[in-house]
């Protein structure tokens, strides 16, 4: 071997190490920034979660600015209750929903449970439903009629993972026959939530079973837990200063949820409780239903009330139960068109395409 080619051989190797030395470099610096983003990553999780704390307490705190219904309370991380023992579930939930749940990543937990706060102790499992594991590994399931109703639901709890839980404690639950809680409870839930996405403010919340005395107990429950025959909601808007109040009963309902709707004062009467204790009068005693149903502010109308209808007349809502029958079907004509041949069709209470009631006459 000659000189050239050792030198030759020399370079080649110069270069070989070099490149090494670089390709390390370049993955010692990606780890780096790796592990710089990671540690960025834990400082924002830590600092969301700070954050959620901050909202939890100063949701507290509005609550108690606002005014509760009584001064008897447990206080959870975003929600406010006064216990029955007498009737093993609250007497009042007060809560509030935040614009924060159009981005909410939490969901139901299901995670059922005694609320340890409450010293007495509180509704069980067992008060609702048994189940027991067959052989086969199948679970057998033996209601007793009731859904375990919350008062203040886990859906409004969207933004914080851990309140959302807590709204599991059976000191929010209340029975409810399913096709009241599954339907025009929820649909009231649903809008006042749509209410707080819509205009992008707050709605505190209080809601209630009417605990009246002489309550039938679930039958088979090992607390004798009370089944209210009605329920109750109240919402506040702080920012329009403007407030509404439910009253539903226990069952199926056929109404739209704006015929429920009363203002706060007819709601303190009904209930017997100073729901939001500092509000001013004018706002309690103020209802003004087209603010909160877009519906209404758009041409749509209640139904009649049957107690104003006479003799066999009944309203839109009546008349789905009289199909087949002469009866006198009474509204409001909210929309009309004429069919290309003529023909007149006129919807009465409910616009297209929400109509209840349409009535077609014939050109001829």
């Amino acid at each position: 071997m000659n000189f050239n080619a050792i030198k030759l051989g020399g370079f080649l190797l110069l270069i070989c190490l070099t490149y090494i030395s670089s390709a390390q470099s370049v993955s010692d610096a990606i780890k780096s920034v790796e592990d710089q983003r990671n540690a960025l990553e834990k400082q924002l999780d830590a600092l969301d979660t700070k954050i959620v704390d901050l909202k939890q307490k100063q949701i507290i705190e509005q609550m108690k600015e606002i005014g509760l219904p009584s001064d008897d309370f447990v206080e959870h991380l975003a929600m406010i209750l006064a216990y029955s023992e007498t009737d093993e579930q609250a007497k009042w939930v007060a809560h509030m929903i935040v614009p924060d749940i159009a981005t909410g990543a939490a969901y139901r937990s299901n995670d059922f449970r005694a609320d340890p706060k409450i010293e007495t102790g509180t509704a069980v499992q067992e008060d609702y439903f048994l189940t027991d594991t067959l052989a086969n590994g199948e679970v057998k399931y033996d209601g007793f009629g009731y859904d375990r109703g919350h008062l203040a639901p886990s859906a409004d709890f969207r933004w914080s993972a851990d309140a959302l839980s807590e709204s599991y404690y059976y000191s929010n639950m209340s029975p409810q026959l399913p096709e009241f809680n599954r339907e025009k409870w929820a649909e009231l839930e649903n809008h006042l939530r749509r209410y707080v996405i819509n205009n992008e403010v707050p709605l505190h919340i209080v809601t209630m079973p009417i605990l009246e005395d002489g309550l039938t107990k679930i039958e088979r429950s090992i607390n004798a837990v009370s089944i209210p025959k009605r329920f109750a909601k109240a919402a506040y808007d702080p920012v329009n200063r403007r407030a509404i109040g439910f009253i539903m009963e226990n069952k199926q309902l056929d109404y739209p949820i704006e015929s429920y709707a009363v203002n706060i004062d007819d709601l303190e009467k009904a209930t017997g409780l100073n729901i939001f204790s500092n509000l001013e009068e004018e706002v309690e005693s103020l209802l003004q239903k087209e603010f909160w149903f877009e519906n209404l502010d758009g041409g749509d109308k209640e139904p009649l009330s049957s107690k104003i209808l006479t003799g066999n007349a009944i309203n839109t809502i009546q008349a789905q139960h009289k199909v087949g029958k002469m009866v006198q079907v009474c509204g409001h004509v909210v929309a009309s068109r004429y069919s290309r041949k003529g023909h007149l069709w006129l919807n009465l209470d409910r616009q297209f395409p929400n109509q209840i009631f349409s009535i077609f006459i014939k050109k001829e």
